[in-house]
């Protein structure tokens, strides 16, 4: 099979586009002909070596397509990938970061990890949508416990997470405010549902935030780190929630511990979610509540493009992979 695999750490010239040995199903296993898959931030970072795997790797946590073989399924099944495997402990395997990933025509996953695609859903949305929204339910519902009509500020709505949280925070009736350095991603927000959008560069967001909101967010998404994390502190409300899912700027900010304190917040960390998690998102994907934002799709053979596009921040939602070209 053709697959996209990395041999060495580095930048998106280590991603190689290459012949690589067939996936072999084990028991229990369903081999699946994937149709598209889509990139993550994740993809980047195990690409660069945080965290270094074991190689030869193939990238891609995201996948969708027909089922060649294996239990409880069909051939020709249209299927969807859950990314996550519960190992017990609260310790999860990714596909792609602890094993072999999507962006390849084949892939061999348990069959607790494959879900049957309704027809109304096309691949290169099913692609688009498993880690993100499964990461941001998680920190919204299973841990933030957002409620209808509280506010929610997302950082960077260009961000597969972001863009997530606004679908979803919307689905359940909560109102959302999003940050871009990029008026055209904020106008697409706009046109996406966001409540509030505002320029992260040259707005003051805490008095925005406080103003429309009337105090402040009740939940704040911050996966930036270093860059928001005092202005995160800042336009939380009193009583406030903090949901941290990752650093891009930096993982180790200022501590602020006093508005902690005097705000009376609470400060989340979450990472992936459980079967239960991927689950109560892909209801609210399936009923067409909650809608996947696909930026492009490009061939698995232009990984690197796509990698390239990631990393300069250009994209809003997931950029998606068509397998095969």
């Amino acid at each position: 099979m053709k697959a996209v695999r990395i041999h060495e750490d580095g930048g998106p010239e280590v991603l190689r586009y290459e012949d690589a040995p067939d996936p072999v199903p084990g028991p229990g296993e369903v081999l699946i002909e994937l149709r598209a898959a889509s990139l993550n931030h994740l993809d980047v970072w195990i690409r660069k070596g945080l965290p270094s795997v074991s190689k030869p790797r193939i990238l891609g946590a995201d996948g969708a397509g027909v089922v060649v073989s294996g239990d409880r399924f069909n051939a020709g099944d249209r299927v969807v990938i859950n990314p996550g495997h519960e190992l017990g402990d609260g310790k999860i395997s990714v596909v792609g970061e602890h094993s072999d990933g999507t962006h390849a025509e084949l892939i061999a996953v348990p069959a607790s990890q494959v879900y049957p695609l309704p027809d109304e859903l096309d691949f290169e949305t099913a692609a688009a949508f498993p880690l993100v929204f499964e990461t941001a339910y998680r920190m919204l519902v299973t841990r933030a416990g957002l409620r209808e009509g509280e506010w929610v500020l997302a950082w960077g709505i260009g961000s597969g997470v972001s863009t997530a949280t606004l679908a979803i925070a919307k689905a359940l009736g909560a109102r959302v405010i999003v940050t871009s350095s990029s008026a055209e991603k904020l106008d697409r927000a706009r046109e996406l549902g966001a409540d509030g959008a505002f320029n992260h560069d040259t707005d003051d967001i805490v008095a925005e935030v406080k103003e429309l909101t009337g105090g402040g967010a009740h939940i704040v998404i911050d996966h930036v780190g270093e860059a928001t994390w005092k202005r995160t502190l800042d336009a939380a409300r009193e009583s406030g929630r903090v949901c941290v899912c990752g650093a891009t700027t930096g993982p180790n900010p200022p501590a602020n511990l006093h508005r902690i304190w005097w705000k009376q917040l609470t400060v989340f960390g979450s990472t992936m979610g459980t079967t239960e998690d991927f689950e109560a998102v892909y209801e609210l994907v399936k009923s067409g509540r909650a809608v996947p934002v696909v930026d492009e799709v490009l061939p698995l053979a232009e990984a690197a493009a796509a990698h390239e596009r990631m990393e300069a921040g250009r994209q809003l939602g997931k950029i998606v992979l068509r397998i095969p070209d």
